[in-house]
């Protein structure tokens, strides 16, 4: 805007000198007057007129970002020509930027929409893959196999709701839901791995019904699953119990693992961050709880997780008696 003002203004500067020129010429001629007085006269008229330039600059300035803040609807109604420029110049550049962002946004979607036909492309072949797992004879074998398939599946259904979360309110469908049936069919799901290093589950009464949507409820304890599992020590146990936190149904899964290191708990939400454990081997994406985090979240459900290390992890899900869903449902 500085550079605008200078450009348009030139003019004036050009008087500026050109009378300064002159009035030094003048007073040159004056042998009466003393060169003090000269210099003392140059910066009387300087600086009166540069005070004159920074008081129409932040005139024009203000008005501007006055008249920007109104959208710049009445172009007529601008007080100078050089006014009337910057506007002009400023809707130019908003359109351009329009236009780029319109741009990105549909690179964006389309960049999206290729990803979800890819990953349901994937799923084909992952499923013609488990049915020959399951023919194979050697029961240590196909255990090993199952495995290596489930975290490759973990992987493409990482990616495929990472894609959804964006549109997860377009992509909701509410209903009510059974907390064991979900629980027990994510845990059906992990059978191979925890028979491969021993690991059992310890479930308490979990009898509670909710209203919320079953397939990102089933992603969540799918994440929240895998990874007690995966940070548990073999031949141990998690427990699966649920208690009341202020007058709010809380489900609690508990392993007796490697735990999480004090300095890396606070981060552990973040997007793909692995902390020391995923710096120390390459099983972990750090993407699991920071998809499961935010999926809780537009469910209105509270996720935390307690731990120490060599101790174990606590992860613990409060499920509200009455959220924004069962409010606009009336569940």
């Amino acid at each position: 805007m500085i550079g605008l003002f200078l450009k348009e203004h030139a003019q004036w500067f050009l008087f500026y000198f050109l009378s300064l020129i002159c009035l030094n010429g003048l007073l040159v001629l004056d042998s009466g007057l003393y060169n003090v007085s000269i210099i003392y006269l140059n910066s009387v008229y300087s600086v009166l007129f540069f005070l004159f330039i920074g008081w129409r600059y932040l005139k024009d300035w203000t008005q501007f970002h006055r008249m920007k803040n109104q959208g710049f609807e009445d172009l007529d109604r601008m007080q100078s020509p050089y006014m009337s420029l910057m506007a002009e110049r400023f809707q130019q550049e908003f359109v351009q930027q329009t236009n780029e962002l319109n741009n990105k946004k549909i690179q964006l979607l389309e960049e999206r929409d290729d990803l979800l036909a890819w990953v349901h492309e994937v799923k084909t072949p992952l499923t013609a893959l488990k049915i020959m797992i399951e023919h194979v004879e050697d029961s240590k074998l196909q255990t090993r196999l199952e495995h290596e398939w489930f975290r490759l599946y973990m992987l493409v259904d990482q990616q495929l709701h990472q894609t959804r979360l964006q549109t997860m309110e377009q992509d909701n469908r509410l209903e009510k839901v059974e907390l064991h049936k979900v629980i027990s069919s994510e845990i059906r799901s992990l059978k191979a791995w925890c028979i491969e290093k021993g690991i059992g589950f310890e479930i308490e009464d979990l009898e509670l019904v909710i209203v919320t949507d079953l397939k990102w409820l089933a992603f969540i304890f799918r994440q929240i699953l895998s990874n007690a599992v995966k940070y548990s020590h073999a031949n141990s146990e998690v427990r699966i119990f649920m208690s009341q936190q202020q007058g709010n149904w809380a489900l609690h899964i508990q392993d007796s693992g490697i735990g999480i290191a004090p300095e890396d708990l606070p981060r552990i939400f973040r997007k793909s961050y692995t902390g020391s454990v995923g710096r120390e081997s390459t099983v972990a994406t750090g993407m699991g709880l920071y998809l499961a985090q935010n999926a809780a979240t537009k469910l209105g459900i509270k996720l935390t997780v307690n731990s120490k290390v060599n101790e174990g992890s606590t992860v613990t899900l409060i499920f509200p008696e009455q959220n924004e869903y069962t409010k606009l449902y009336g569940m």
